[in-house]
């Protein structure tokens, strides 16, 4: 049986909604999408046969993502610089590396939807579970931006600014501790 956990993404998602606003949020929210999509597509044409064949592959992806969101915890804790504060660009570069690199994401596709799936799986059934699960995730995750958007209207002045964005980021590097413990 499968426990859902909130995930690093998640974190990151509401920690830069708080800072810098529902625009960015929504564009790493579409980097996250494709990410999703890439590692769906990953599966369906056997990224799964090469990550058994290969557990350093596996290796890799799990410690280069726990890194990459020890990173995004560190920037965000900083005072960002004025010249990112509205880059949707770099949200969308951000969110599709973290997910690419998260290795939840990917023991997802490769450990549990295999389980809704005929043995051995046409490619066609990965492909359509795969859209329906970034659909899906893609809504919960416009949902958190949405809400960490309200959230910062209502909290946010320039005097706490810095506080719940660090709050945020601790918050952050809290899960991505507990993540990089659970998957070790």
């Amino acid at each position: 049986m499968t426990e859902i956990t909130p995930g690093p993404n998640m974190g990151y998602l509401v920690a830069l909604s708080l800072a810098r606003g529902w625009r960015s949020g929504m564009a790493a929210v579409a980097g996250v999408a494709l990410g999703l999509a890439l590692l769906g597509l990953a599966v369906a044409f056997g990224f799964s046969l090469m990550s058994e064949r290969f557990p350093a592959v596996t290796w890799l992806l799990r410690w280069g993502g726990v890194a990459y969101l020890f990173w995004l915890a560190w920037d965000a804790w900083r005072d960002p610089k004025p010249e990112a504060q509205g880059d949707v660009a770099l949200s969308f570069r951000r969110g599709l590396i973290t997910n690419l690199l998260n290795p939840k994401a990917a023991v997802f596709y490769v450990a549990v939807i295999p389980l809704f799936l005929t043995a051995p799986a046409p490619r066609d059934e990965v492909l359509i579970l795969t859209a329906v699960f970034v659909v899906i995730a893609t809504t919960i995750h416009a949902a958190l931006v949405f809400g960490a958007d309200a959230a910062r209207q209502l909290l946010f002045q320039p005097k706490r600014e810095r506080a719940i964005r660090r709050s945020a980021a601790v918050g952050m590097a809290l899960v991505t501790t507990w993540f990089a413990w659970s998957v070790r």
